[in-house]
């Protein structure tokens, strides 16, 4: 595949285009409870945010003894698809941003591909980003692992060097690192805006932290 000279945006979907994360969790935690695991909405975010829904089950079953079979993740899948419908909204200002990028652009995701573009169609954002969409399923290890990054960035046709990253997960930060990838860390969304979650971001040292999509574009193009 050819190799473009040029830069490209990879974006993370939940909490970057869609502010979907303070639903998601909501859900889990109530998931969580009827299969007899109890954790506050805080707690969750801060084991699972980020991760593929492998990862996730990897962490329930080895720390909390609690086997995800099939019924249980999709009444999940179910029960958050539902309220994603009702209650999703587009992150402030980011269609305005993607549309203003000077070059290429994608999403990737650690969620499954049809609950990206669930949320990408009822925010109305798809049409920025289709047919370009990779998703965690698609590679062996989900975030923190680099994996996804670099499957995006090569299907893309771009060198890792060449890429920006935009997360809003300290694993999503850890992957975009260990891709060999700028990353700017977005602390604007619902679930974000409190000091110890920015705390978390700049920890990890990220290229940018910023909370307004309206600053995109300056950073990317500096």
């Amino acid at each position: 595949m050819a190799v473009h000279a040029s830069g490209l945006v990879i974006f993370d979907c939940d909490g970057v285009l869609v502010d979907s994360e303070p639903i998601s969790l909501a859900v889990l935690v109530e998931s969580l409870e009827a299969a007899g695991v109890f954790m506050t909405t805080s707690e969750a975010g801060e084991r699972f945010l980020g991760r593929s829904l492998k990862s996730m089950s990897a962490i329930l079953h080895e720390e909390y003894g609690l086997a995800t079979d099939d019924a249980f993740l999709e009444g999940m899948r179910m029960r958050l698809y539902a309220r994603f419908r009702q209650e999703l909204k587009p992150v402030r200002g980011v269609r305005e941003a993607a549309s203003q990028l000077d070059g290429a652009c994608c999403v990737a995701s650690s969620s499954q591909p049809e609950r990206i573009r669930l949320s990408l169609t009822v925010t109305g954002l798809i049409d920025l980003f289709e047919p370009h969409i990779f998703s965690a399923s698609m590679v062996a290890h989900g975030k923190p692992a680099p994996d996804l990054f670099l499957h995006a960035s090569a299907e893309m046709g771009y060198r890792p060097a060449d890429c920006i990253v935009i997360e809003d997960s300290p694993a999503g930060i850890e992957a975009a690192k260990a891709a060999g990838m700028r990353v700017f860390a977005f602390a604007g969304a619902s679930h974000a805006r409190n000091e110890r979650h920015r705390q978390a971001l700049a920890s990890l040292d990220p290229d940018v932290l910023f909370d307004d999509m309206d600053e995109l574009i300056q950073f990317v193009r500096q």
